[in-house]
């Protein structure tokens, strides 16, 4: 007597528990993602199956194992699963990139040093760190170096954004150039830098618009690097 079953995922373990009991002649499933979790599970259940002389039918892909050679099964398997990888990596950007386009985006409202998350998702300002980012652009526009800003919170015994008592140039260098300081919410397109979404008022602001711009002018009059024809370099 041939047993038929529809394979599906919260039994999947039972599935081949029953098959090694002979209870499960004949597995049939909607398609090869329905299998398994990725393709190395998917190869070694149907090995399994096949030493059990379990015969497995995929509807969407119209494929057997019984009329198919074990080699060509595991070919076509491997270039499925690899195409609807692919598939759901694009559709993942792809709604990413919408989300982002509309302004819908929840990355729009990822806290930062200085704001919290109110009960809508939305960004609130948090008072006490928001003092320090105002006397971090401060003491920069007063001639203090990254490092020297570094020492001075430090010094004052005022914990990094991770709770760590050191800080890190890094997360200063990253502070004095974030828009959102300024109100402004902005996504990079997968890391193109001459393509992004801008949202403008996405937040309220910390650091006033003339702050902010004033610190970017700062920041490039200090950097040694200078663009020209040839590129980036370093002043001499």
């Amino acid at each position: 007597m041939v047993i038929t079953r529809c394979l599906h995922r919260y039994c999947f373990k039972q599935d081949l528990q029953d098959c090694k009991s002979r209870d499960i002649e004949i597995i049939l499933t909607k398609n090869i993602s329905r299998f398994g979790r990725d393709t190395v599970e998917i190869l070694d259940a149907l090995n399994q199956l096949r030493i059990l002389g379990v015969r497995v039918i995929f509807e969407q892909e119209v494929l057997d194992t019984a009329d198919t050679d074990n080699d060509l099964m595991i070919s076509i398997i491997e270039s499925i699963a690899q195409a609807e990888n692919e598939s759901r990596s694009d559709n993942i950007k792809w709604g990413i990139k919408q989300r982002a386009a509309q302004g819908t985006s929840k990355l729009y409202n990822r806290k930062c040093y200085g704001y919290l998350n109110a009960d809508d998702g939305s960004l609130i300002i948090e008072e006490l760190e928001a003092k320090n980012v105002r006397m971090i652009f401060s003491m920069y526009l007063q001639g203090k170096s990254v490092m020297g800003i570094v020492s001075e919170l430090e010094r004052l015994g005022i914990k990094s954004p991770t709770g760590k008592v050191k800080w890190c140039k890094r997360t200063i260098d990253v502070m004095l150039s974030n828009e959102k300081y300024i109100g402004n919410a902005r996504l990079l397109d997968n890391g193109k830098h001459d393509s992004y979404y801008l949202a403008e008022d996405n937040n309220p602001a910390i650091i006033s618009k003339e702050t902010f711009q004033a610190v970017q002018i700062e920041k490039q009059h200090r950097s040694n690097v200078t663009k020209s024809e040839d590129g980036n370099q370093r002043k001499k």
